[in-house]
């Protein structure tokens, strides 16, 4: 008997198998490298992360971490941008977007820092790279500018609507108020690893929900 002949449509779908399947492979290898860079980098810093244990980490050989990126700085500048960047927009910009009350999801985002002794005894990912790498490679500067820009904006643009609302005291320069917070964000991130000590992370929540109540047009001050 002879075999039923395969539709050029099913030959197709059927070959196109072991290539969809070669794809995800190497998306998962690449998400590994990432995150085992990440870690690492965290951990160590930039300049002291060791490759092989980051390949370890990961179980990938050399030759797929070159397949992916061109050595250790295309890779500390992947994490940057498919790592830390995402982090923070979902930190901080994203939960300010299209928000009734901005004092209130400020202080929101505010009370959502980490104070475990695991997240204060790294510190802040985003300000360790900053002040390690930003003096030495223009590509990890720019890359964290842009981190920091948007940050900073959206935080800028929330406390400028709250104005148009009457929520947010109109003498306040948004721009500036929002410089102010980030510094004060890493500031005490910073002094709370030095520290080892989540006390200092935690009363500098405090001081900044304080300060950003402040912020409250006067009537609305009752609220958040």
């Amino acid at each position: 008997m002879l075999a039923a002949r395969k539709s050029p449509k099913q030959s197709s779908k059927q070959g196109s198998k072991p290539g969809v399947t070669r794809l995800r492979d190497s998306e998962r290898t690449r998400e590994r490298l990432l995150q085992a860079a990440s870690r690492e980098i965290y951990r160590s810093g930039f300049q002291s992360a060791s490759l092989d244990t980051i390949l370890a980490v990961a179980g990938v050989t050399k030759g797929a971490l070159y397949y992916h990126f061109d050595g250790k700085e295309a890779l500390g500048h992947a994490v940057v941008e498919e790592v830390i960047a995402p982090d923070v927009h979902g930190k901080w910009v994203r939960p300010l977007q299209g928000v009734k009350d901005p004092i209130a999801a400020l202080i929101g985002a505010v009370q959502r820092i980490p104070v475990r002794p695991a997240d204060v005894r790294g510190g802040c990912q985003l300000n360790n790279l900053a002040q390690e790498m930003s003096p030495l490679d223009a590509g990890f500067r720019k890359r964290l500018a842009i981190i920091f820009d948007a940050w900073r904006e959206a935080v800028a643009s929330t406390l400028r609507e709250g104005q148009t609302h009457g929520s947010v005291r109109r003498d306040v320069e948004p721009t500036d108020a929002a410089g102010l917070l980030i510094a004060m964000v890493e500031g005490y991130a910073s002094m709370a690893k030095n520290a080892q000590d989540p006390k200092v992370i935690k009363a500098g929540i405090r001081n900044m929900v304080g300060w950003l109540r402040s912020l409250r047009a006067p009537g609305n001050r009752k609220r958040g």
